[in-house]
């Protein structure tokens, strides 16, 4: 019989942790009935984990606003999840802001994910109304006390001139009353603690939570790292090799890379997660089951 202790010392390193860790889960508006039923079945599964919050995107320029919107609205009525709203501002006038903030504030949602949106081919903002983010948290904040999140780039923003420029633009994210920083999803973590560390020493102060990408598709994953500037390890593309009609064991891969990787965040200290769930609940709830999310 083998000793026990030998046992022990040969399980795996995935071992549940019982430390208290926060989550939030971000979710996109469904754009017909199979994809809402596919939504609504995501989210009632995470609710029973209790989140900080629940996000839910909105399109380039406001295309998907009406639906963004009844989302929204439907968790903050049906659920008992915080939502917290996506809104961009390009191509928005200060009227429209400023009717969406308060139809939000009216339904009871105090939530806002503050984003400037991606900038349209040809898109001139000279004569717009909001040309940055920080316009958008200035008139926010005027308008009524929402609490603001507000998103943050480990690797620099992709039009940015610099890293640093960048954490600057995030100061003043700060100075004008964002609490929160919710960062673009990565998959090198010492990148994501330089990062961290950079905005502690320019004096930000608020949380800079880590963005968590389970990775269930490996080429699309691909295709929205060279879109948003995000480097991907070498280790990824060979441990996802040949995996393209093996779903359940590029799950299985999916799922021990992201708990490898929060557990790594842990141990710096870092205590707030937050999901791109892609409106698929199972690993997502898997990954958070392991780390000692629990219902």
């Amino acid at each position: 019989m083998q000793n026990n202790n030998r046992i022990e010392a040969q399980m795996p390193i995935l071992a549940g942790n019982k430390s208290k860790i926060n989550v939030s889960f971000e979710f996109f508006p469904p754009k017909d009935d199979k994809m809402s039923e596919t939504l609504w079945e995501s989210v009632k599964r995470l609710e029973v984990l209790s989140p900080k919050f629940v996000s839910v995107t909105y399109g380039a320029g406001g295309s998907t606003r009406e639906r963004t919107h009844d989302t929204v609205i439907r968790i903050k009525k049906e659920t008992n999840l915080e939502p917290a709203a996506h809104l961009t501002c390009i191509g928005s006038s200060k009227a429209e802001i400023k009717d969406i903030a308060d139809k939000y504030w009216d339904a009871g949602v105090r939530h806002i994910v503050a984003l400037r949106g991606d900038m349209p081919d040809g898109y001139n903002h000279d004569n717009s109304d909001y040309k940055y983010a920080t316009d958008l948290i200035a008139d926010l904040k005027k308008y009524h006390d929402f609490e603001v999140s507000v998103s943050a780039y480990p690797e620099k923003h992709p039009e940015a001139k610099s890293l640093e420029a960048d954490i600057d633009v995030l100061k003043k994210k700060v100075e004008l009353g964002a609490t929160r920083a919710i960062s673009q999803f990565f998959f090198d973590v010492d990148n994501f603690l330089r990062y961290r560390d950079k905005c502690v020493q320019a004096g930000i102060n608020i949380p800079i939570v880590p963005g968590v990408l389970p990775v269930t598709n490996f080429a699309r994953t691909v295709s929205f790292a060279e879109a948003t500037g995000t480097s991907i390890p070498k280790n990824m593309h060979y441990l996802f090799e040949g995996l393209d009609n093996d779903a359940e064991t590029r799950k299985l891969v999916a799922s021990t890379l992201a708990i490898e990787m929060c557990q790594a965040l842990q141990k710096e200290g870092i205590e707030d997660f937050h999901f791109y769930t892609l409106n698929r609940a199972e690993l997502t709830f898997a990954i958070c089951h392991v780390l000692g999310v629990r219902g």
